[in-house]
This record gives C-alpha cells, sequence and structure tokens, in this order.
C-alpha cells in the first residue's frame, strides 16, 4: 500500500509553513482518477442483432473492487468511465449504475462519480463526468444513447453519429444542460504518428469543442494510463507482447510518451501552450486508464490500479461539488509515482493572489511575485521507493488573441525561464519554497510548473521496456497574469 499524498496532510500558509489540522471548510489536496473501468467494459457477441454485451470482457474488476484499490492507493474520489458500446446505454443504467451505487455504500470514504468513456463523435475515447446529482443516470443514458458514436449497432452504421456534426450536436446538448457535466480527451496522441503528426485528435478539433462548451470541455489527458504496460507481472521491466517487441508506455505505439506524458503535453511551446496562450482555460489530468492489473495471476493486462503509480490533485472540501468545480476551475496537479503530494503555484502583485486555475489582473508591465510549494512526502510509494525531487522548471509564455488557424501546434514563446534545484529553493521539513519574479509584459503571460526525479532537460521520448518508477514528472495547470 502506498502511503505517499494521502488527503489528510497539513496545511500549508503562503506567509511560511503554518502547521494545523485542516478544516472541514478549507480547501485540501484531494487525489483521484478520472478514467477507470470496471467489468461493465463488455465485450460482445455481434452474432446476434442488437449484439449481445459479454461482461468483463474487455475490463475485469467490479466497481467495489476499484474503490476499494484507489482507498488502498490514498484516492480521495474517482469517476467511474466504461466504454460505450452498441446498446451499452441500457446496461449502463440498468446494471453498472446499481453497482455504483452499491460501492458508494461500501467504500464511502471514496467519492466516486458517475461517468463513461464517450466515443466521441469523429474523434478518440473522451471521459464524461456527470455531476452528483439525483438524475445523474438519467442524465447519462440521454446522452450516451443519444449521442455515443458506438450506440448503433445496425450496418452500415449510422452516418447521423459520427463526424463533426455529429460532435457539434453533443457539445450544444450537454452545454444546454441545468447541471453542466465535464469533458476531458483521453490519450490525445496515441494514435499520433509522430510528433506534430496527429491521429484521431487534432489542433483545431480541440479548439473547435473549447469554442462549443467552453464550461464543460475543460481539457485532455495530460498523462495517459496504461503506463504498467512494460512492466512483467512481478514488477521488473522488460515485458514483450506477443510479437517479442517490448512494451511502451500508455501503448503509445508510434509516437511515444515523454516522461510518461503525452506530446502535447510534454513539449514546451507545444500544443497545449499554443492553447494557453489563446487564454483557453484548458486543463491537464494523470489517470490509470485501468482495465486489468500489470501483475494480474489470471490475466496480465497494462495497468496500475487507480492512484497506484498517477495521481491528478483537486484543490477542494471533500465534496462531489467541490471537487467537480475543482476539475472545472483548474485546481489541479498531475504527478506519477507519489513525487510529490501538494503543489502551489501562486501569482501575485498589488496584494492579489491567484493559483492554478485562476487569473491575475494587472497593468502591463507589471512585476509579479512568483511563489512556488510543494510537498515531498517522507513515505515509499507503491513501488516501495521514496523518490526524490531534481528539479522544478517555471514556464512562461505570452497571451494573445485566438489564432485565426486552428491547426496551429506550436507557441513559439512558451519557454523555461527559471529552473531550481536544491541549491535554489527553501526547505522545512517536507515542504519546499522557491521564488521568482516575472513581469507581464504589454500583453500578459500564462505561468505553469513541472518537475522530476530526473536529470532530464527536457523529458526524452520514453524508450520501450523501460519501467516507469524511474522517470516521474509532475506538471501543475496554470496561472494567468492578465493585462488590464
Amino acid at each position: 500500500m502506498s502511503t505517499r499524498g494521502g488527503w489528510l496532510g497539513v496545511l500549508i500558509a503562503f506567509g511560511g509553513v503554518a502547521m494545523c489540522a485542516p478544516s472541514p471548510e478549507v480547501r485540501t489536496w484531494l487525489a483521484g482518477d478520472s478514467h477507470i473501468h470496471s467489468h461493465w467494459s463488455p465485450g460482445y457477441d455481434r452474432r446476434q442483432s442488437p449484439p449481445v454485451p459479454l461482461k468483463g470482457l474487455d475490463a475485469i474488476y467490479s466497481t467495489p473492487r476499484n474503490a476499494a484499490m484507489a482507498r488502498e492507493h490514498g484516492l480521495n474520489w474517482m469517476v467511474t468511465t466504461d466504454h460505450g458500446g452498441p446498446n451499452h446505454s441500457q446496461l449502463n443504467f440498468g446494471q453498472a449504475y446499481r453497482e455504483l451505487q452499491l460501492s458508494r455504500r461500501l467504500i464511502p470514504e471514496v467519492l466516486q462519480f458517475y461517468g463513461m468513456e464517450l466515443n466521441m463523435p469523429g474523434m478518440d475515447h473522451h471521459t464524461l463526468i456527470i455531476p452528483r446529482v439525483e438524475d445523474e443516470a438519467e442524465i447519462l443514458r440521454e446522452i450516451e444513447a443519444g449521442f455515443d458514436q458506438n450506440e448503433g449497432w445496425e450496418l452500415p452504421p449510422d452516418p447521423t453519429r459520427r463526424g463533426a456534426p455529429a460532435r457539434r450536436r453533443l457539445l450544444q446538448h450537454v452545454s444546454g444542460l441545468s447541471s453542466l457535466p465535464l469533458m476531458f480527451a483521453n490519450h490525445p496522441s496515441r494514435s499520433a504518428s509522430g510528433v506534430g503528426i496527429y491521429g484521431l485528435d487534432s489542433p483545431e478539433e480541440l479548439r473547435q469543442n473549447s469554442d462549443l462548451a467552453p464550461r464543460v470541455y475543460r481539457g485532455m489527458e495530460g498523462a495517459p494510463g496504461h503506463q504498467a504496460a512494460t512492466l512483467q507481472p512481478d514488477g521488473t521491466p522488460g515485458r514483450r507482447g506477443r510479437s517479442g517487441r517490448l512494451g511502451v508506455r500508455g501503448v503509445y505505439r508510434a509516437s511515444p510518451t515523454r516522461g510518461g506524458f503525452d506530446q502535447m503535453t510534454a513539449i514546451v511551446g507545444g500544443l497545449w501552450d499554443s492553447l494557453l496562450g489563446e487564454g483557453r482555460r484548458f486543463w491537464i489530468v494523470a489517470t490509470s486508464d485501468s482495465h486489468v492489473h500489470y501483475a494480474d495471476p489470471v490475466q496480465q493486462g497494462a495497468d496500475f490500479w487507480p492512484g497506484e503509480y498517477q495521481k491528478t490533485y483537486v484543490k477542494a472540501l471533500p465534496t462531489y461539488d467541490d471537487v467537480l468545480d475543482g476539475l472545472r476551475e483548474g485546481r489541479i496537479f498531475a504527478v506519477a509515482g507519489d513525487l510529490v503530494s501538494e503543489l502551489d503555484l501562486s501569482a501575485s502583485a498589488a496584494g492579489e493572489q491567484a493559483g492554478a486555475g485562476g487569473a491575475l489582473s494587472v497593468a502591463a508591465g507589471t512585476s509579479v511575485d512568483v511563489t512556488i510549494r510543494f510537498r515531498d512526502p517522507e513515505a515509499v510509494n507503491a513501488a516501495g521507493e521514496n523518490p526524490a525531487v531534481a528539479r522544478v522548471d517555471l514556464i512562461v509564455g505570452r497571451l494573445h488573441a485566438p489564432l485565426a488557424d486552428q491547426r496551429v501546434d506550436r507557441n513559439p514563446t512558451a519557454r523555461v525561464v527559471e529552473r531550481f534545484g536544491p541549491g535554489s529553493w527553501s526547505r522545512s521539513g517536507e515542504v519546499v519554497t522557491m521564488t521568482t519574479r516575472v513581469s507581464a509584459g504589454a500583453h500578459g503571460v500564462f505561468l505553469r510548473v513541472r518537475g522530476t526525479s530526473t536529470t532530464e532537460l527536457e523529458p526524452a521520448p520514453d524508450p520501450p521496456g523501460e519501467s516507469p518508477w524511474l522517470d516521474l514528472w509532475f506538471y501543475s495547470n496554470p496561472v494567468f497574469i492578465e493585462v488590464e
């Protein structure tokens, strides 16, 4: 069991290291996972019409089992995200939801959101998170039945469920709901054939979706799941598939992850920075995409348990409403290997302050004080190791108007402006702090932070057979410094 990164921790005040027990009214960093499959992600017997779902063929664990393992690995919240498929909306509504209700009663310590992995019309999979409301099951059934690309089973496939027009109808529908859900693009570069050579998810599609549903469509997996695809059942690296090829992290076969993170996130000045330069509130998360554990004694999978390797931390009260608000508003950081359990990026000027997901409004040219603070827990992670942060990078890029060419995936203004190591930060117990200043410039900037356990100045493409435990990174979400 991992002992790093529980949600009870301590409250860190920006004026110093003020230790006090957390109050129910004080937001703290809560660890979670927004992409988890259960045995309600089925296979199908397509010899019948409609196809008959075969429970446990794609993912094998029950929802209570997933929640119990999430609790064991220090998670406070999770989202059930079973695959859509032929007539899956009825299976989800009639059976999977009942099991989720049971799981909530059995494991109340973990907030368990109802959601799914939607077959997004014309794109790759997307996580859909439904607010915890009385009619949550009916809301999801309506979305899945009406818009999931694979809900139908007729041949040839129904063209009205596919492509950009169907996606626009979906996003217009969810934006009009009284209880707004959330959507994140999953493993967005898994289908890419190279750097900047995108597959099912393109820069223009991400921008179009953000424009159509700005309060619903809020980001992407910065770090995909399936990170244990390189591991043998005993946990050592070097797993080989049936073809004899070594496994790769995230199952990113053509264009590998970098430090476990998708190229859209990991390349400084890349697509994520291009989106942030337009001022888009577009966040990243890290997930397990858990289907089958890599050490399962019956069926070796490619996955860690929820929270075993990657966590998405949300600064929130321990309630469904506030965790969802934190995900929507970007009070988020993503981390692998329990490298850190808290990460605060703060920008302040003239007595005002903003943190991750927030914005600070200043006059042009204002000098802004930046504080970075993280907690490096003195505890072992699920691999039995106590990793240390070797370096923290502050990344800054200029803000500008939305681009006319929505295919752009580069922001040449985004760069690492300062690198911090043990010689340039202060430590008090588990808490590490560093400060600097940046200029708001003429048009404003965005700030974000990443850190690593490695000596790599930039995350290198992950080689086949690499142990994910030896290549740990964390990423904050941005703070926007906007010029009045």
